[in-house]
């Protein structure tokens, strides 16, 4: 710690949900903003100036009849692309465009260094935010969940992780674009045979901004579960050392003690809230927070997986190209899809699906790393021991079990 009054906070936790510095890739925030102005900025919890730069590219895109313009130009019709742009609002377009890239780009620059300088500083982090119409905590859930429920819903990934905000911006502008793209009847059609019906259904100015606001909504509910779960972690290690480390806890060794009926009992955990359970439901039992030591371990770099669990997260870099290509791909399948036999839904999500995979494999060959690890494998994160009479060693072990201990010992 470098001081006593730590000038930055690595996280604030409200009942709206849980903003946090982290490291971020500004080349990676840059792209979100250039594939939609203000989504960079969003994944920053610049929330004020992400809206900002979202309501005015669906705005100015709308009037200057962007969207359609680049579908002309990538089905061929240069002429058709050149008439329906409304030069009027595309010049003003261009400048809050570019400006939208460079300042995330700048700004996540500026959050990483001062990250480390808060990490440095090693401010507490409050972990319970409890308010009369909503509360929030720290936790750690399934980034894999997340995903899934934003692929299902746009939205609800954030719902999940209590990102209430982003939540309801989300899903309301996913009910404005799917409303008005028709998207909806446009699905109905295609799985149902009708192609025929498909191409004429579809608003294409609407339906172009359907990948990169899909896209958007899973990768950012899945990076802020991956983030979330990190600084739990982070938060309960700093609890631990604090609460449970006394000096004059006494080191289990080979040297009997002198007291024949005094036990070490050591356990294993991950970090999760059990812990925290375990060790409160001991205190209850009589043992003095004193006999009681708790070590956080330190994370060994590990192999990179395809997805972060609940137990482990090593990080984005796999996801990020996916979803970047993912949405690249979703984007010009819809596109092409107005020309192609089976229609801009099916060739959207066939895009979709070879963008992601593409995104993963090309970032494992580059790395060279693959994903040996199961994900349900669990490792070690806290090692608990417990100073004890023999006759409380039974009870300590059942309380210790029952709270999802990964392995327990004795001395």
């Amino acid at each position: 710690m470098i001081g006593k009054n730590p000038r930055r906070q690595v996280a604030y936790l409200s009942i709206l949900g849980t903003t946090q510095l982290h490291l971020r890739n500004p080349y990676v925030i840059a792209w979100w903003s250039a594939a939609f102005p203000g989504m960079g900025h969003l994944l920053l919890s610049k929330y004020i100036r992400g809206f900002f730069l979202f309501i005015f590219e669906v705005t100015v895109n709308l009037q200057a009849h962007i969207n359609t313009a680049i579908l002309y130009s990538f089905t061929g019709r240069f002429e058709l692309a050149k008439n329906v742009l409304d030069k009027r609002w595309l010049i003003l377009y261009c400048s809050l465009y570019i400006f939208s890239v460079w300042d995330s780009y700048r700004t996540t620059v500026d959050i990483n260094n001062n990250y480390i300088l808060a990490v440095r500083e090693d401010a507490r982090i409050s972990s319970f935010k409890l308010g009369s119409m909503e509360f929030n905590y720290l936790d750690k859930r399934s980034p894999l969940v997340s995903a899934i429920w934003s692929l299902l819903m746009p939205g609800t990934g954030q719902l999940f992780i209590n990102r209430i905000v982003m939540a309801v911006f989300i899903v309301i502008w996913w009910i404005v674009i799917a409303y008005l793209s028709n998207i909806l009847p446009a699905i109905h059609y295609t799985f149902t045979g009708n192609f025929g019906y498909v191409k004429p259904a579809i608003n294409a100015h609407w339906a172009l901004n359907i990948s990169s606001v899909y896209m958007f909504a899973m990768y950012d509910a899945y990076s802020n579960t991956v983030e979330n779960n990190k600084l739990f972690d982070r938060e309960q290690a700093k609890f631990l050392q604090r609460e449970y480390q006394s000096k004059s806890f006494d080191i289990p060794s080979k040297k009997k003690s002198i007291r024949g009926d005094i036990m070490h009992i050591i356990a294993t955990f991950e970090h999760t809230i059990y812990l925290e359970k375990a060790i409160s439901e001991i205190e209850m039992q009589g043992i003095p927070k004193e006999d009681i030591l708790a070590v956080p371990m330190d994370k060994r770099d590990e192999k990179r997986k395809v997805f972060d669990s609940i137990h482990q997260s090593d990080g984005l870099s796999l996801v990020d190209l996916a979803a970047i290509l993912g949405t690249i791909f979703m984007l010009l399948g819809t596109i092409y899809g107005f020309l192609l036999k089976l229609g801009p839904i099916i060739w959207g999500l066939i895009g979709l699906v070879t963008g992601f995979i593409a995104g993963l494999l090309i970032k494992l060959i580059i790395t060279r790393k693959s994903s040996n690890r199961q994900e349900n494998e669990k490792a070690t994160e806290v090692v608990l021991i417990i100073k004890c009479e023999e006759g409380k060693s039974n009870m300590v072990k059942n309380v210790f079990w029952n709270n999802h201990a990964l392995g327990i010992s004795n001395i």
